[in-house]
């Protein structure tokens, strides 16, 4: 008899244990599905790729650089502005998108994009010789590289750089122009001629030293140099056309294989450019001469 009463006890403890570890179960399950996190096995299965069109959580960012006029820089009031933040911004409008400005190393642009920390490299980004290693906008802007002087300079052409010092910002189109894989031989030739080929973190910091006569010229993209001779006065001046260093062309630069949000951007982009709206804003930034966005 006692056998018979312990045996019905021991079943009854069994029961209740196994109800109270189902039950347990259950308010995990559903705690975790209040926070978003219901855990499944998916040690095996492949991770997907959540960075293809970050824009549709109602964001897009866009790396560049913030000492880059006219294309991106800080105005007056403290706000970050310039020809490609007002186009970028014109894109979020009509997609309904909300503009994420952020400010990069411009030598650190390719971590930031890898990482997902941007969107896009949108900033005077020169696409030539980086066709496989983006995804690529079509070009908006032709753009020259050029060398700025001092106005009392003596260096009149290309040839009277060699023994000088040469100011260029690291990792620039610029630098590529004159010592990329893709450089023409003629450009290698002229920075093996330099003194120095001097790189700085940025255009302000050239344009300083060359207006105190610690280097001798600025290489860089035309409509930088345009923007920095007329915004310092007689100060400076641009080699003449014929002594350009090359010619390239900007586009928006993705992650390699993020053609849903580049197609996105861009179909925007080209319905800017037939109803006026981009040549408005070129024209605003004194850049109508060098879009070639539609044409």
């Amino acid at each position: 008899m006692k056998k018979r009463v312990i045996a019905l006890l021991l079943t009854a403890v069994m029961a209740v244990s196994a109800a109270g570890c189902g039950a347990k179960g259950n308010e995990s399950t559903k705690g975790d599905t209040d926070k978003g996190t219901v855990k499944t096995d998916t040690q095996d299965a492949p991770e997907e790729d959540t960075t293809a069109d970050s824009a549709n959580d109602g964001q897009f960012v866009v790396g560049f650089d913030a000492e880059f006029p006219p294309y991106g820089y800080m105005d007056e009031n403290g706000e970050y502005t310039g020809f490609d933040l007002e186009v970028a911004q014109e894109v979020c409008d009509r997609n309904g998108w909300e503009l994420v400005k952020k400010p990069i190393n411009w030598d650190s642009k390719d971590m930031e994009l890898n990482s997902g920390s941007i969107d896009c490299i949108w900033n005077g980004f020169t696409m030539n010789g980086r066709e496989k290693e983006y995804t690529f906008s079509t070009p908006y802007i032709d753009n020259s590289i050029v060398v700025v002087v001092g106005s009392d300079s003596d260096i009149t052409k290309l040839a009277d750089l060699e023994g000088k010092v040469v100011s260029v910002q690291a990792d620039s189109s610029g630098l590529a122009a004159l010592t990329g894989d893709e450089a023409e031989e003629k450009n290698k030739e002229l920075a093996e001629s330099f003194k120095e080929l001097q790189q700085v973190a940025d255009y302000n910091t050239a344009f300083m030293n060359l207006e105190a006569g610690a280097v001798d010229a600025v290489v860089l993209d035309i409509g930088v140099a345009k923007y920095q001779i007329e915004s310092r006065g007689d100060k400076f001046k641009m080699l003449p056309d014929e002594e350009q260093v090359s010619s390239e062309k900007y586009a928006i630069g993705f992650k390699l294989g993020n053609t849903e949000l580049c197609d996105k951007v861009q179909k925007t982009l080209n319905e800017m450019a037939e109803d006026g709206k981009f040549a408005e804003i070129a024209e605003k930034y004194d850049l109508t001469d060098m879009i070639c966005l539609g044409k």
